[in-house]
């Protein structure tokens, strides 16, 4: 089912409900291993980061100007030799889990990054096992399983999996990206 919701670039007026999503997540899953939700000032900087690298960050906003989840992608990792490579991130408003948005944001983000000019995107889903909707949601966009490290985290008492997932963008590795370099 498609919600109706639109995909539009986040601003900083989106920070608190950002905030507020991410500290839920934090606070009562397992998606994310940060114990403590980080303030609003930290989310600030953290989107300044993204902002500041051109990445894509969006938020899905509903009808009456809710903002009902946000995605984003990033450096995979800082060294140059990963420049090619981008890590998504998702997360859902608890009322709207499972209407559609996060195929709707994953969409975007993947567009944006082919056009920002990323050879592939990586998926790290914490507690993979448990996390089975995000999981889905990649593998019906595309991802492939890459890889499982079993007892990465420790979060809620138990210890847990994470799950590696890669796509392929702008053909992936089949060619040399037009700045090839080092």
């Amino acid at each position: 089912m498609r919600a109706a919701v639109a995909i539009r670039p986040a601003k900083e007026a989106d920070l608190d409900a950002i905030t507020a999503i991410y500290t839920h997540a934090v606070l009562n899953g397992t998606a994310s291993y940060e114990y403590d939700a980080p303030s609003r000032t930290e989310m600030g900087s953290r989107f300044a980061t993204l902002m500041a690298g051109k990445f894509p960050y969006l938020v899905a906003e509903t009808e009456t100007g809710a903002v009902a989840g946000y995605a984003y992608a990033g450096p995979f990792r800082t060294r140059p030799a990963y420049r090619f490579t981008v890590e998504d991130s998702i997360y859902l408003s608890p009322d709207w889990q499972r209407h559609g948005v996060g195929k709707l944001l994953l969409e975007q983000v993947i567009r944006q990054s082919e056009t920002r000019g990323a050879r592939q995107m990586i998926a790290v889903i914490g507690d993979g096992g448990v996390n089975l909707a995000s999981v889905r949601l990649h593998a019906a966009m595309g991802f492939s399983h890459c890889g499982r490290i079993e007892g990465s985290g420790f979060k809620f008492g138990r210890w847990c999996d994470t799950v590696l997932m890669r796509r392929p963008l702008n053909g992936g590795t089949t060619s040399l990206p037009p700045e090839a370099g080092a």
